[in-house]
């Protein structure tokens, strides 16, 4: 097969689904650019809840205490604290997602699957897609890392600036945890999340359960999984990539030290520090992103079948 056949494929109109890879595409990054910036004050609020689990002379403090400091940050300045990172993150739609949904959607059409991601499709983009999404996170995560100190987020270009000084390596610290991040999201929140919220649909359709609320109750069954498994792996991305770029890196080892040096001191208030944010942003996460992801599917397949690129079904057809 041609490289222009390939490519002229990629915009063909699938007779099983009505879409083409191109339009399916378009879905998920439209989705996730929806999904990102409803969530990015919860986002953010988590993320400070996490960095401030140590005080000033890097010993472990309450979750109680780290949670109204960053209340106070919050309080201080909303508006730069809700909206800091989201730069980053709206950039990383293409580059995080692009390379993510890109080798996920392809593994899923090359396995045959149409779409419908299946687990090995979810693995292999999890950690193929890790080097990429990775550095995005990275300067994210740098730009509120001193909001307590300065009141304001870090610019990019001086993260960037820092990075380079060390070959960019800085941007990759935190690879490890991400890849079994990244994982459990597309195996629970890609995966799982459509399936149960079709299970879901068909199971209440008596009462009159349409996509929104479906999908609400789907990604609130499928949070609280995630959130359990995911929140000890955010924990130590935070803790690798919130150091400052020009002092030591800090390692994973060294990291599950500091995860467990808490839970001596605080128990499991102390290894799942953001929990009950974390799920709050996963439904809210979980359900825009599908329901952006949804309404910009139907309006593809609808344009399809206006324009006759894709014949629906007769119903008792064999």
């Amino acid at each position: 097969m041609s490289l222009m056949q390939t490519y002229s494929d990629y915009f063909v109109v699938s007779q099983k689904n009505g879409l083409s890879q191109f339009q399916t595409m378009t879905a998920y990054l439209g989705g996730s650019a929806f999904q990102t910036v409803l969530d990015n004050p919860v986002t953010a609020y988590r993320q400070l809840v996490q960095q401030y689990a140590k005080d000033a002379a890097g010993k472990a403090v309450d979750p109680k205490v780290a949670t109204a400091e960053a209340t106070a940050v919050f309080k201080a300045n909303p508006l730069a604290a809700s909206m800091s990172g989201l730069a980053p993150r709206i950039i990383g739609v293409g580059f995080k997602r692009v390379p993510k949904f890109g080798i996920l959607l392809g593994l899923s059409f090359f396995l045959g699957e149409d779409g419908n991601i299946s687990a090995t499709a979810a693995f292999g983009a999890s950690v193929l897609s890790a080097p990429f999404i990775n550095p995005i996170r990275m300067i994210e995560k740098q730009q509120r890392a001193y909001f307590k100190t300065t009141g304001a987020e870090k610019p990019i270009m001086d993260i960037l600036r820092e990075s380079a000084k060390a070959n960019f390596q800085p941007l990759f610290r935190g690879t490890v945890p991400l890849m079994g991040h990244s994982c459990a999201s597309a195996l629970l929140g890609l995966a799982g999340q459509p399936k149960l919220q079709k299970y879901i649909k068909e199971e209440l359709s008596h009462h009159g359960i349409g996509n929104f609320t479906s999908g609400l109750l789907a990604s609130a069954a499928v949070t609280p999984i995630y959130v359990g498994v995911t929140n000890p792996l955010s924990r130590l991305e935070v803790i690798m990539q919130t150091s400052k770029i020009d002092g030591k890196a800090i390692g994973v080892t060294e990291a599950v030290k500091e995860m467990v040096n808490d839970s001596k001191q605080f128990g499991l208030r102390g290894v799942f520090r953001g929990q009950g944010l974390g799920i709050a942003k996963g439904i809210l996460s979980l359900t825009a992103f599908h329901q952006g992801r949804i309404w910009l599917t139907d309006a593809f397949r609808n344009h399809n079948i206006s324009n006759g690129s894709y014949q629906t079904p007769k119903v008792g057809s064999s």
